[in-house]
């Protein structure tokens, strides 16, 4: 049975490392203490060597630790191993992972678009972006997800983030907000306000780096989300101004 190390054992590491645990040998590792959490699942707990030793390599970590992270695992990952990350940006992951980890080393980016939440009733049918960077593993890891039942895109790292800017970074930054202003589950909704709830409920227990990632480490996000509160801002202004106007005779 092959090696699968998860570097990160957040709330994704875990997802991953259920899902995995019938198909490879998993290792987990963190910074703290992750034992526990490891044996709860059914798999072991390493050092970072012991993971990036593997024969697949998967980042988990947040976006903002991930170039820190690549470097250190660099002189330690295996000739013909494959490393892949699921961040939610892949543009910058993807320059890091190339610019650092060696010649030898497969590279693969994706995105899983889903998390625990919403993932709570399994993954059969839940979206895979996949992402070729170095090598042909890319392959491999697409018909392996079609084989877990999951929903694969094959794509380019920059089109990915194009695409994000509207189905990520827009639909955080409402649901963020709507969070944030603690909009009221009460009796009287309409099915539209029924969907932002769901979206609170999606969302709420996202964290915030994951959110600052969304928003500040692609190249896209800030275009899309200031035409957003642009757009808002002048519909609002339209809606004061019609408002002033004098009832017509």
């Amino acid at each position: 049975m092959k090696q699968f190390g998860i570097i990160g054992f957040g709330r994704f590491g875990q997802l991953a490392a259920q899902h995995l645990r019938d198909r490879f040998d998993v290792v987990v590792t963190d910074t703290g203490d992750i034992a526990a959490a490891a044996a709860a699942q059914g798999v072991r707990a390493g050092s970072l060597a012991d993971a990036a030793r593997c024969d697949v390599v998967m980042l988990a970590v947040p976006v903002q630790a991930m170039a820190a992270i690549i470097a250190a695992i660099a002189p330690l990952v295996r000739p013909g191993a494959i490393v892949v990350d699921v961040a939610s940006v892949k543009m910058l992951p993807a320059r890091w992972m190339a610019e650092t980890l060696p010649d030898g080393v497969d590279i693969v980016a994706t995105h899983p678009l889903f998390g625990p939440q919403s993932a709570r009733d399994g993954i059969a049918g839940q979206p895979l972006v996949i992402c070729q960077v170095r090598g042909d593993a890319h392959h491999k890891v697409a018909a392996f997800g079609r084989e877990l039942g999951l929903n694969v895109s094959v794509t380019t790292a920059e089109q990915h983030d194009r695409e994000m800017a509207y189905v990520q970074a827009l639909t955080h930054l409402i649901g963020r907000t709507l969070v944030d202003i603690r909009i009221p589950d009460g009796e009287l909704k309409t099915s539209s306000y029924q969907h932002l709830l769901e979206l609170c409920g999606l969302i709420r227990d996202d964290s915030k780096e994951l959110f600052f990632a969304i928003q500040n480490l692609n190249p896209y996000a800030q275009e899309i989300t200031r035409q957003f509160i642009a757009q808002a801002n002048d519909l609002l202004d339209e809606c004061v101004e019609t408002g002033n106007r004098a009832p017509q005779d």
